[in-house]
């Protein structure tokens, strides 16, 4: 008699590479980061802890960390927490990098924007120098703000492109679709700028003791940033149901369905700041929206192609 033949551990009995189990997780820390060092920059703004570490890159003249007695107070830890979480920020970035670089084949789609994040972190370190040094004011602090989003976008669409392999990728929706898709992003980025207008024309700019303000009639701004909401909501109604009505498959429409929820929650949380006087908590969660908004428009974006052959 022969002795059966050993068998040997085919390709699915194998371990995981090790790219199929670290890339996914390093951007998807890189994009959870990039979400809450907007929420802790909101929290330092809205408890008026901006000048906590009056100067930059030091806290106060001669220590980089805050010091016993500092008449900043409570504030100085609070700001020094956040400058403390851009060191986390940016090892997460320059992670996503190299993970990018040695398990997805170094693509080029990929690359581009995990390079805008690291960049963009740095870039957000010396706006942020700057925010403190001119004494928060109102347009380097929209500025911050904005450049934020831009990254949690380029984070967004590099965790959720990651999840498709590379290759050509064809349109899931019919063009017009696609169309009103780009045009909510755009509208959704007016809103966006705006909504940094009303912020700085109201009582949360950054200072507890000397706010800086833009000078625009709050009431007016804020009516001008919700009347760019309504017309924001049509254009996510209309993606949603030009998705249901022409998508081929699932994904475009539970995307952008996924948008409108987002949408609605931070339209509730919109009107309940107004009509309650503006308490901080509340802001912050109206902040933490705005931010899951982008990142809710980025994958309604990307799911509306999908690699030849994989859709």
């Amino acid at each position: 008699m022969t002795a059966a033949p050993v068998s040997t551990p085919g390709p699915t009995t194998m371990a995981a590479a090790p790219g199929t189990t670290w890339l996914p997780r390093l951007l998807l820390a890189n994009l959870v980061v990039e979400v809450l060092i907007v929420v802790t920059g909101g929290l330092v703004r809205l408890t008026g802890s901006g000048l906590g570490c009056p100067t930059w890159p030091q806290c106060v003249p001669g220590s980089f960390t805050p010091v016993p007695h500092q008449a900043e107070g409570y504030h100085r830890y609070i700001e020094y927490g956040n400058r403390t979480l851009t060191s986390v920020v940016s090892i997460a970035a320059l992670l996503a990098v190299v993970a990018v670089w040695r398990w997805a084949d170094r693509r080029r789609d990929l690359l581009v924007p995990a390079f805008v994040v690291l960049g963009g972190v740095a870039v957000q370190a010396v706006l942020g120098g700057i925010t403190v040094l001119t004494g928060l004011s109102p347009l380097t602090v929209a500025a911050h703000f904005l450049v934020s989003m831009v990254l949690v976008a380029s984070a967004a669409f590099l965790y959720f492109r990651a999840q498709e392999p590379a290759g050509p990728r064809q349109l899931l929706v019919h063009p017009l679709a696609e169309r009103l898709g780009w045009a909510a992003c755009a509208v959704g980025a007016v809103v966006l700028a705006l909504g940094t207008v009303v912020t700085g024309s109201g009582p949360h700019s950054g200072d507890a003791k000397e706010p800086a303000r833009f000078g625009f009639d709050p009431r007016t701004v804020s009516w001008l940033h919700a009347d760019a909401v309504m017309l924001f909501v049509g254009l996510v109604l209309a993606a949603w149901v030009a998705a249901r009505l022409t998508g081929t498959g699932a994904a475009p429409a539970r995307a952008w369905a996924a948008v409108a929820a987002v949408t609605v929650a931070q339209g509730v949380v919109g009107y309940t700041q107004y009509f309650t006087g503006l308490p901080w908590p509340v802001v912050v969660l109206h902040m933490l929206l705005a931010t899951l908004l982008v990142v809710a428009l980025t994958r309604a974006v990307v799911r509306q192609r999908a690699t030849t052959g994989d859709a």
